[in-house]
């Protein structure tokens, strides 16, 4: 049952990262894989009470992966961690299967009570590098989370989510292929949209703007020239004079 599912993560990682050669490369050289084999044990040890032999071996796999799983999260099959440095996941954070996290995501909490105070990531979930996803919410499956988005409310299933704090960006409804860091250069910018409709906005009032000027010019009729600006200027500063001049 261990090999069997030790053999499963391994072709599970061959599929997602077109950089793995071999197996015994895999499970030589990758950081997430050893993680999750120390988990594995540290759990053991936390669901029957021995939580320092739990905590200590968490420990351990973090020193030698750059990897912080707490030993009472609970993970679920074919978990891919890529790269690894830097991820952390809390204490009642529950991962299904299938889920692919890259370096520097945190599954956090935003409370100091005991309870459940950590993400809940469904299956298939894609989060992006140095993404944060934090507090009792649960992530839909097959939602993507781009890089260093921070996700701070219930995520739909199918969906992706860019920005802080993060937003939707594309529906749930598409098929997709495995995105790498859960987005691609085919999404659209929210950011964007906004400008180009504020200046398409900027555009329709010129143009009402110089349809008030015509109608202000009547034809055959020529509007009096301009003033230089420095005559505007001393024809301003001389009718306090001529209006002084009046009364007396």
């Amino acid at each position: 049952m261990v090999f069997k599912r030790l053999r499963e993560e391994i072709a599970s990682i061959r599929l997602r990262d077109p950089a793995a050669r071999s197996n015994l490369e895999i499970l030589l050289c990758y950081p997430g894989l050893h993680a999750l084999l120390f988990h594995r044990v540290a759990h053991w040890f936390w669901r029957r009470g021995l939580h320092l032999f739990g905590r200590f071996t968490s420990h351990v796999g973090k020193m030698l992966s750059g990897i912080e799983i707490h030993p009472g999260a609970e993970i679920g099959e074919r978990l891919f961690i890529d790269h690894g440095t830097g991820v952390v996941i809390g204490e009642t954070a529950v991962v299904g299967s299938d889920v692919t996290l890259y370096q520097g995501v945190t599954l956090g909490g935003t409370s100091l009570h005991k309870g459940k105070r950590h993400p809940t990531l469904a299956d298939g979930v894609i989060v992006g590098s140095g993404a944060q996803v934090l507090g009792p919410i649960v992530v839909g499956e097959g939602a993507r989370i781009g890089a260093n988005a921070v996700v701070l409310n219930d995520v739909p299933a199918g969906v992706t989510m860019v920005g802080i704090p993060a937003r939707m960006v594309e529906p749930r409804g598409k098929e997709h292929e495995f995105l790498a860091y859960g987005c691609d250069a085919e999404l659209p910018d929210p950011l964007l949209r906004i400008i180009d409709g504020l200046h398409q906005e900027i555009v329709g009032l010129r143009s009402q703007i110089n349809a008030l000027e015509g109608q202000k010019t009547k034809p055959g009729r020529k509007s009096a020239p301009a003033l230089p600006p420095s005559e505007k200027l001393r024809d301003t500063t001389d009718s306090p004079r001529k209006s002084a001049r009046s009364l007396t």
